[in-house]
């Protein structure tokens, strides 16, 4: 499963996507998630999908790469709708004993569920189509109003994509300390909770030994770098942007509009929640 983790790696390919400006794709990827929170209604999601379709087709990432970082997540999406599904209170459609199913849960469980894969799936298209020093140079741009406020934005900037490059090495990590430990006799997938939590510790030690030493490793080689922060640092390609930029833009926007809209019910729809 660990090897499943989509999050944090970059898939080259040749398309719009990948060619658009770092601060493009991160905008549109907050946008979209706060787009999420804000419809409350089928219709909504409806045209939140039809976005997400269409930014997944232009990255030219293959769909079922997206979809295999979703068994990472298959437990809490699954809690997820059990939680949402049991315990809802409203107009009962199943009763057995003390189980009860309620039209609103189900409704609620539903929209939930589809509201966890779009924000991973959006979330994998930012992180799938950006290099980690394209978003380093973008989230660094986006937070430049804040160095007015003495705000570290380039140390935070290069702490974010640091921690989002070394995600899929750290699982990469884990996924050999776990065979060698199981090639060893431990055993990870049976019995209580108590036990696999214990089982755990051997994992779990050489894993922070591990991270930490890269951390150390790292550390070195940007001090060996002459590496003082962004103070007086020029960049080999200064962030510009081009026309596809303003039109993702003009797009988001109305995206936006239309979310709220229909996700509102100002609009009418023959599809409602």
């Amino acid at each position: 499963m660990l090897k499943d983790i989509t999050l944090g790696q970059y898939y080259p390919a040749e398309s719009v996507i990948h060619r658009l400006d770092p601060r493009v794709k991160l905008v549109v990827t907050l946008a979209f998630i706060i787009s999420l929170f804000l419809v409350n209604r089928i219709p909504g999601y409806l045209l939140a999908g039809v976005f997400l379709c269409l930014w997944v087709g232009l990255s030219r990432v293959p769909l079922s790469f997206m979809l295999r970082g979703m068994k990472a997540i298959f437990l809490l999406l699954l809690l997820t709708i059990v939680f949402n599904l049991f315990l809802t209170p409203g107009e009962a459609i199943f009763t057995w004993q003390r189980v009860v199913i309620t039209k609103e849960g189900v409704r609620i469980a539903s929209l939930m569920a589809i509201r966890l894969v779009f924000l991973i799936i959006g979330s994998s298209v930012m992180t799938l189509t950006t290099t980690p020093n394209q978003l380093t140079d973008g989230m660094e741009a986006l937070m430049r109003p804040l160095k007015k406020l003495h705000f570290p934005v380039h140390e935070v900037a290069m702490m974010m994509s640091i921690a989002l490059r070394f995600i899929p090495i750290l699982m990469e990590e884990t996924d050999k300390i776990m065979k060698a430990q199981m090639a060893r006799g431990a055993d990870f997938e049976t019995g209580g909770i108590n036990r696999r939590a214990r089982a755990l510790v051997p994992l779990l030690v050489p894993l922070f030994v591990s991270a930490f030493r890269r951390a150390g490793d790292l550390a070195m080689a940007m001090e060996a770098r002459c590496y003082h922060g962004g103070d007086g640092r020029t960049k080999l390609k200064p962030l510009r942007y081009d026309r596809r930029d303003y039109l993702a833009y003009v797009l988001l926007v109305l995206y936006l509009v239309l979310a709220v809209l229909l996700g509102r019910g100002v609009i009418p729809f023959t599809l409602q929640g």
